[in-house]
């Protein structure tokens, strides 16, 4: 055997060894380990629309039920200190619950998250009337805001994490608003058991954007009795007092000596009935934080921790506000998952933001959106247990 007979052998052994055959770029490889997000029906709109169903999951057994209709966060499973999961977001179990009134449970929010006064604003000497839905003011999109329309979905889950994409275009004029929005969001569900939002918009006009998602949560699981042993940690010095419309006044108050400071940590009941006139508007906490952070990179915003069951939820966001808002509209009225009825107290939210009114407040953060620039935001949720 000669010489070129023998190399020629050896590296065919190699080949075999190391399964060479003809060289696979590493995203080939990648690509086989990306699992695709399971989906089902999940029923239509009103108008015959199909709506579909996605859950995200990850290793840990963490997962995320996602529909179509108003991007709405249906289901969130997280474990406890014993590593027993619980849903611990309100909700319904079918669409018919979504398809009537409902306090915007687990929906995205646009275009515009929280109120706007009067349902007005101007914008370069123009003004825009908006949907008054809100008494004499606007809120959260108007009647059909985008927690009210179904969303294109596309999984672009990578070997990291399971991703969904939600696309919409809101059409000029849609609500009173000005511009074609072309909106992207995606969630994500990453290995550290985190609910990552990314928000994403751009323009044909000047126009004013201010997207959130308003999950309803209860860290000892969704209809497991109210949320006020639940502890708050809230990183901002200032927050917006409201009139009796809940509308900005336009001042940035100190949080010290308030009900309102949680820069040390505090139970949700401890100061929720005070005699505080903002306490009383609010009928509990309904209000605007000004976060420490200025917005712009990612921060930790707030923890929350439910001591029974050690769930904690910590958020983090590159938005310069925080709704603070402990669900004090529910009576009792709706039943949710599972047959739960949901009273008062049974859950709260924390929405990351700008802040309310801002079209109207010059001091207040700008929600300007230009056609040539790029709306970004991101908003974690990330879970626990201790």
């Amino acid at each position: 055997m000669n010489r070129t007979t023998k190399m020629a052998i050896a590296v065919a052994g190699l080949c075999m060894l190391s399964a060479c055959g003809e060289p696979k770029p590493v995203e080939t490889r990648q690509e086989t380990l990306r699992v695709a997000i399971p989906k089902r029906a999940f029923g239509k709109t009103g108008t015959g629309e199909a709506v579909d169903l996605y859950t995200l999951s990850n290793a840990k057994g963490m997962r995320a039920a996602i529909t179509t209709y108003g991007g709405i966060v249906t289901s969130l499973q997280t474990p406890d200190r014993t590593g027993a999961m619980a849903d611990v977001v309100l909700g319904f179990d079918v669409i018919d619950g979504y398809l009537k009134e409902h306090p915007y449970f687990g929906a995205l929010i646009g275009r515009y998250g929280n109120r706007i006064g009067q349902g007005k604003f101007s914008l370069n000497g123009n003004s825009y009337t908006l949907v008054r839905n809100n008494g004499a003011n606007h809120l959260h999109g108007g009647l059909k805001g985008f927690d009210k329309v179904v969303w294109a979905a596309r999984d672009v889950s990578s070997t990291e994490a399971q991703k969904l994409e939600l696309s919409y275009t809101s059409k000029d004029g849609e609500e009173g608003y000005p511009g074609n929005l072309s909106v992207t969001v995606t969630y994500s569900l990453t290995k550290d058991n985190e609910l990552r939002i990314d928000y994403a918009a751009a323009t044909d006009k000047d126009t004013v954007v201010n997207l959130t998602n308003h999950a309803y949560f209860n860290l000892a699981g969704q209809g497991e009795g109210d949320i006020l042993g639940h502890e708050v940690t809230i990183h901002a010095d200032r927050y917006t007092p409201v009139d009796k419309g809940l509308i900005p006044t336009g001042q940035l108050e100190k949080v010290e000596g308030a009900p309102f400071d949680f820069r040390t940590t505090h139970t949700i009941g401890e100061r929720i009935n005070s005699k505080d006139t903002q306490i009383t508007l609010g009928m509990g906490y309904d209000h605007n934080f000004v976060l420490n952070s200025p917005g712009g990179s990612l921060a930790l915003a707030a923890r929350v921790k439910d001591s029974k069951s050690g769930r904690v939820m910590e958020v983090l966001t590159t938005e310069p506000g925080l709704q603070f808002y402990t669900s004090n509209f529910l009576d009792g009225t709706l039943t949710g998952k599972s047959g739960k009825v949901y009273q008062k107290r049974s859950a709260f939210c924390m929405e990351t933001q700008h802040f309310p009114d801002s079209p109207n407040k010059a001091q207040f953060p700008s929600t300007l959106l230009k056609p040539g620039q790029q709306y970004k935001t991101t908003t974690v949720y990330r879970f626990l247990a201790e």
